[in-house]
């Protein structure tokens, strides 16, 4: 297993260079020398299958990895028992459509704890990703991973422990760590080294050597406000907002991890996302 990079969607690049059809992807993606990449059904599922199956033959023959965005309206604590029954439905068709390109891991948003506290959101949440595992299970997906993503907004569900609970559910699952939501809901606390460090190191705590070492990650510089957190994706240029991925990349190959980081920036994800991989191979090669 390797540490891989990529970007979530198409950045603005894909058509300046030319490219229109998707089926284009991993010669687009090639150029950067990146090796993953995530759909996006944040909007909702549709897909065309005969399409996407032959983007996931055509990505696999460039050793380019790929995973899912599962719906952004999905909420796993919704005090609506039928929401949730219906957030098992998006987590399901996200995984059909994840397991027709080839697609081993799919990012899905846990909603907010709204009217009732934290620890009952979160004991609904870890109730409706059960029946998501157990619904993938006998339909014979259960190897398309889930992966709960740690949120922005500080009225989400979806603070660093709240995922590793999350994760606790079944030992399958693994965490998106989105540094950049991290870094908004606690209104820049992630500055350098340190931080990250901290964080990892809860990741080998929780979760596990083989398991942390493994983890999926988003990674752009996001702004925020205070209170209430996550205000909009940036791009690397940005020099107010954080956080910094030099740090992290040289934590990652100190370690010997072996993530996959998907680059959320706006509109530069794929340029963002060579750029934290030459950082990473950088210090690869001065380990």
């Amino acid at each position: 297993m390797i540490t891989r990079f990529g970007p979530a969607g198409t950045a603005d690049s894909f058509k300046a260079m030319g490219y229109k059809d998707t089926l284009r992807l991993p010669e687009y993606l090639e150029q950067f020398h990146l090796n993953a990449f995530e759909y996006q059904c944040g909007r909702g599922v549709r897909v065309n299958a005969e399409k996407v199956t032959k983007l996931g033959v055509l990505c696999k023959e460039k050793d380019i990895r790929l995973s899912l965005h599962a719906p952004y309206y999905i909420s796993l604590s919704s005090v609506d028992e039928e929401k949730r029954r219906n957030s098992v439905g998006y987590i399901l068709d996200s995984a059909r459509a994840a397991k027709l390109m080839g697609a081993d891991r799919i990012v899905v948003h846990s909603g907010s704890a709204g009217k009732i506290s934290r620890e009952e959101a979160l004991v609904l949440a870890k109730e409706t990703l059960r029946w998501a595992q157990d619904a993938l299970d006998e339909e014979g997906l259960g190897d398309v991973i889930i992966c709960p993503e740690t949120m922005g907004k500080v009225n989400q569900l979806g603070d660093l422990n709240e995922v590793m609970e999350l994760c606790g559910v079944d030992e399958r699952m693994l965490p998106t760590i989105d540094f950049g939501h991290l870094n908004a809901r606690t209104f820049g606390s992630i500055r350098g080294r340190e931080e990250f460090e901290a964080i990892l190191n809860t990741l080998l705590d929780r979760l596990g050597e083989e398991r942390a070492r493994q983890f999926h990650s988003h990674f752009s510089k996001i702004m925020y406000t205070v209170p209430g957190g996550e205000k909009c994706h940036l791009t690397f240029a940005d020099t107010e907002y954080g956080p910094d991925y030099e740090p992290l990349m040289e934590l990652i190959a100190k370690r010997g991890w072996t993530p996959r980081f998907i680059c959320e920036s706006a509109g530069t994800q794929t340029e963002d996302a060579a750029a934290m991989k030459a950082s990473y191979e950088g210090f690869l090669d001065g380990k």
